[in-house]
């Protein structure tokens, strides 16, 4: 089965318990085509079947830098302005298409990468280059005349391609205004008020002042500012995050391995209500990069110290201390991802929304927490069955509800809902079971605890998958197993990503596989999964009611230990030598 938006509900999420009965036929059409034809008007050696053409411009006017929205969103930058604001106005495009265009396109290869540099390998990176240049060269008098269109919109505004054809002049392109955004945007007054007087706010500089070098992610910006380079941090999807994220960086105990206080508050002019509005801040640019991309080679090449290993593994240790012993709050985004190395190789922490990762990471009782939600969110389940749902997620999160305006009201501890229905003992050992998922990744020296994961793939893919170990130390390993008791066993070992296609895991030893098994192996999984966490969460509430509960339901070490044990192993490492 081809990657696609609808592998998602039907797969990879828990809603996949309910996958609706759908035929092998109807899967084949709408997710892989069929596998062949004899029919020269069909078949795609028919040149009238193929996209005009997909070579490389010689002068482009349009770079694509990455990917989100599971090859749907693209980050477009026009390279043809001389001073490019990081407005984020990404191309989107459209999830549904044929097989004969999702195939030209490598539309299944692109819904799990996510970086420019594999990405411009793909079809659809020049697709989209040739039909802006066309756009472009179509739509605008000159290049001043699209400039002043470009810089005027409002910020995250989108450029969507309504349809997708073989001929890049048939592309209907339309600009969506992100009015939405602007209104929720709030102006440096604003959040002065919110926030007291206690809370000092960084210098403010102006949004068009900034000059895009690159787009690293869907929320991140590589820019230059007075011929420096900075990190820009803004959302496009909405403003509480980000918000929070910057009341958290600007009020929180200072430490080496986290993230420093913002450099600069960015303010733009936003058309809604002629104000002047905070729609990001520069940080620290850490040119090394993250731990996911820097482990893997320095593996391949022998060049992963232990020391190297042990000192990043401390560092993260006693970061989380830090941030728990001055009530920070719950950590609940720590994976590779968002780990990054200065230039003195120290490991520095970094994404400060909350928002928290996917269950390749999180603790199995904050997994239980999230599935209520995502089930409880399915657009097109019955009523009675999302109602159903919704009750328990509110019973274990009341706030919920309250937490899902767009409007930034200043939470004290923010809007993660597994976060705020947990104890402090009980996020403290939700922390201890990542931070044992990262020390897994640290000293396996890959680049993430699954073979091939859905969302995303890597330019270097592990070999291995948690909890397989080839390289930890048997202290190491054995902190590892303690760090993550409880742990479920994840879909991969039933359903896997092979290349850009979902299979049975028992397909890659010769098993026999259809779309349908496919789908019918992940319900079965996600069925037994949905049973866990419903039971989970009443049994939890049963306990808490009678005043039994245990908040370290799972008996993991606190942070403390967890510290020694790798203070200990380095000190045994260093006698050793």
């Amino acid at each position: 089965m081809e990657l696609h938006n609808q592998v998602i509900e039907l797969v990879v999420h828990p809603t996949a318990a309910w996958a609706p009965e759908i035929t092998t036929t109807d899967i084949r059409q709408k997710l892989d085509g069929p596998e062949g034809t004899s029919d020269w008007s069909e078949s795609l050696l028919n040149p009238k079947n193929r996209i005009d053409s997909l070579d490389d411009y010689p002068s482009a006017l349009w770079r694509v830098d990455g990917c989100a929205g599971l090859g749907t969103q693209f980050y477009a930058i026009p390279t043809f302005l001389q001073k490019i604001p990081p407005m984020r106005m990404d191309v989107f495009i459209p999830e549904d298409q044929t097989p004969r265009i999702r195939r030209q396109l490598d539309l299944s290869v692109a819904f799990h990468t996510k970086d420019g540099l594999r990405l411009s390998r793909l079809a659809v990176s020049r697709f989209i280059v040739r039909v802006l240049q066309h756009w472009t060269q179509t739509e605008f008098a000159d290049f001043d005349a699209f400039e002043r269109f470009y810089t005027s919109a409002p910020f995250g505004s989108r450029i969507v391609f309504e349809n997708l054809s073989l001929d890049v002049r048939q592309v209907d392109v339309r600009i969506g205004l992100n009015h939405n955004l602007e209104r929720q945007l709030m102006p440096l007054s604003s959040l002065a008020k919110l926030w007291g007087p206690e809370v000092v706010l960084p210098e403010v500089i102006e949004f068009q002042d900034l000059h895009v070098v690159k787009v690293l992610h869907d929320s991140v910006c590589l820019v230059e500012y007075q011929k420096q380079l900075f990190i820009f941090k803004a959302l496009t999807s909405g403003a509480k995050y980000l918000y929070h994220e910057l009341k958290t960086l600007c009020t929180m105990e200072p430490h080496p391995n986290v993230i420093a206080y913002p450099m600069h508050l960015v303010q733009k002019d936003c058309k809604f209500g002629g104000k002047k509005a905070i729609c990001g801040f520069t940080t620290f640019y850490h040119a090394k990069g993250t731990l996911r991309d820097i482990l893997p080679p320095l593996r391949a090449h022998g060049q992963l110290a232990t020391e190297d290993q042990v000192k990043w593994a401390l560092q993260l240790a006693g970061a989380l201390k830090h941030l728990r012993q001055h009530s920070f709050g719950y950590y609940p985004d720590l994976r590779l991802d968002n780990i990054v190395l200065s230039e003195g190789g120290d490991v520095v922490m970094i994404d400060f929304e909350q928002r928290g990762v996917w269950c390749e990471f999180a603790a199995p009782e904050v997994n239980a927490i999230e599935y209520m939600r995502l089930i409880a969110e399915q657009e097109d389940f019955p009523d009675n069955l999302k109602e159903a749902y919704l009750d328990k997620l509110i019973a274990v999160v009341p706030e919920y509800e309250s937490l899902q305006a767009d409007k930034y009201s200043n939470p004290e501890n923010g809007y993660n809902g597994a976060g705020l229905a947990l104890s402090p003992r009980e996020q403290e050992a939700a922390e201890v079971y990542m931070l044992g998922r990262v020390l897994w990744c640290i000293f396996e020296g890959v680049s993430g605890p699954q073979k091939a994961a859905v969302w995303q793939s890597y330019r270097w893919e592990p070999h291995i998958e948690f909890p397989d170990f080839e390289r930890c130390p048997a202290a190491i390993r054995s902190l590892i197993e303690d760090c993550t008791r409880g742990r479920r066993p994840p879909l991969s070992r039933t359903v896997m990503r092979k290349s850009s296609r979902m299979v049975l895991e028992g397909a890659l030893h010769g098993g026999h596989q259809t779309p349908e098994n496919v789908i019918a192996a992940a319900s079965a999984f996600w069925a037994s999964e949905v049973e866990f966490a419903t039971k989970f969460l009443d049994e939890r509430a049963a306990l808490k009611a009678r005043g039994e509960l245990d908040d370290n339901y799972y008996g993991r070490p606190a942070l403390e230990e967890v510290f020694q044990r790798l203070d200990d192993f380095r000190a045994g490492n260093a006698a050793a030598r």
